[in-house]
């Protein structure tokens, strides 16, 4: 790889958390060998005035387009993919970087797509050495990288490992994008049609790897529940449908380290019971809606489209906290992620370039495959987030 004209291509820069992106490593990484990519010629000439980098290289490659795919991919260590939704666009290049030997690393939350490349696509990047690693935003670096902290801390301090961990959404403040809104719209669109991509949804082990026995743990939490670890109302999170999943996964490519029975859940803290079952509430009516064509066209309305999203002012004064909690059933261990910007966009941006400055820079101990952060980027990414303000540690005396 050493011979490879760029370090990372970024494709999709044109839209919006790919603008973000590109601003990211045109401001904070001016010794990166990289490139940005798409389609339209224009657009990405766009983008590069607007980064005021005359000179960053284009290329251009549709997602229809494998020659073109292929020859973007044979140029560079690590790509990485904000072409969304993933279910739609995603396959051929994901299949071009296995091909390729080519790193690749993107922002899905699309479970039902994951589940359907690993099989054909994992042995191809096996054989070609290039590591590939979905869900490299706010879903699920911090659901992903906490367990993966959390356990390394709880088997320093107490020998084994926990049996049960829960991650816990707490406070926030950000916006939504329309990128996101067209997955989720699409998740449901395929759900409410094809009854196999709709038991995927609803598996807890839908990304188990195949052949691998399935664990204990039942669907993600849908109505409000007291938590005693937190001493707090629950309600459901919405990312929880993926993280919870992409945990599992992480735990059995490490080899089941903390059992087989290991359980790991996630829901939102919320202040006051009242405030758990309007959230529960809200979000199985937006659930619901989804699912339906008349519903669905109405939510399109009044949510924003593809290539929409927050202000400058909303993300960079958002903030998240995400909790994780572990016990083995004599001792605890409590790790807090906090983060700055919003982690929807200014976070997710930046937690995905690390994703993609890792895989193109770092010595990892992984080959080639369909991996997850935590599985394929661990302690080298964990390395990287303060860098961009999100720090990972252990609460005492919680």
């Amino acid at each position: 790889m050493t011979d490879r004209q760029f370090e990372i291509v970024l494709y999709g820069a044109s839209g919006f958390t790919g603008k973000l992106v590109a601003e990211y490593l045109a401001t904070e990484h001016t010794d990166l060998r990289w490139a940005i990519a798409g389609r339209n010629q224009q657009k990405l000439e766009q983008v590069r005035r607007e980064l005021n980098v005359p000179d960053l290289p284009i290329l251009i490659a549709d997602s229809a387009d494998d020659t073109q795919l292929a020859a973007m991919a044979r140029q560079t260590r690590a790509l990485i993919s904000t072409v969304g939704p993933y279910a739609r666009y995603g396959t051929p290049v994901l299949e071009a970087c296995a091909a390729e030997g080519t790193h690749y690393c993107d922002l899905t939350g699309e479970a039902q797509w994951m589940a359907e490349v690993y099989e054909r696509i994992d042995p191809l990047a096996k054989a070609s050495g290039a590591r590939l690693v979905h869900c490299c935003g706010f879903d699920s670096i911090p659901s992903d990288l906490s367990v993966f902290f959390l356990q390394k801390h709880f088997k320093e301090r107490f020998g084994g490992y926990a049996g049960r961990v829960a991650g816990r959404m707490g406070r926030a403040a950000g916006g939504v994008s329309g990128g996101t809104v067209a997955s989720l719209m699409l998740v449901a669109e395929q759900a409410s049609k094809d009854p196999v991509i709709r038991e995927r949804v609803m598996d807890p082990y839908a990304l188990y790897p195949a052949g691998l026995e399935k664990g204990s743990d039942t669907p993600d939490q849908a109505g409000i529940a007291w938590d005693d670890d937190f001493e707090s109302w629950t309600g459901p999170f919405v990312m929880a449908a993926i993280n919870t999943k992409v945990v599992r996964r992480s735990h059995a490519l490490a080899g089941l380290p903390y059992g087989a029975e290991f359980k790991y859940d996630e829901s939102q803290l919320c202040s006051s019971r009242a405030k758990a079952l309007i959230s529960a509430a809200g979000l199985g009516t937006v659930m619901a809606g989804t699912f339906f064509s008349p519903t669905r066209a109405l939510l399109k309305k009044v949510l924003p489209d593809p290539g929409e999203g927050p202000n400058e002012t909303t993300r960079e004064n958002g903030f998240f906290e995400f909790w994780a909690h572990g016990t083995d059933g004599e001792n605890s261990l409590r790790v807090k992620v906090a983060g700055q910007r919003d982690p929807g966009y200014g976070a997710t941006s930046r937690m995905l370039a690390q994703a993609g400055l890792t895989l193109a820079r770092d010595e990892l101990q992984v080959g080639g495959g369909i991996w997850t952060p935590a599985s394929a980027l661990g302690d080298a990414l964990l390395a990287r987030l303060p860098s961009v303000d999100i720090h990972f540690t252990v609460v005492e005396g919680h």
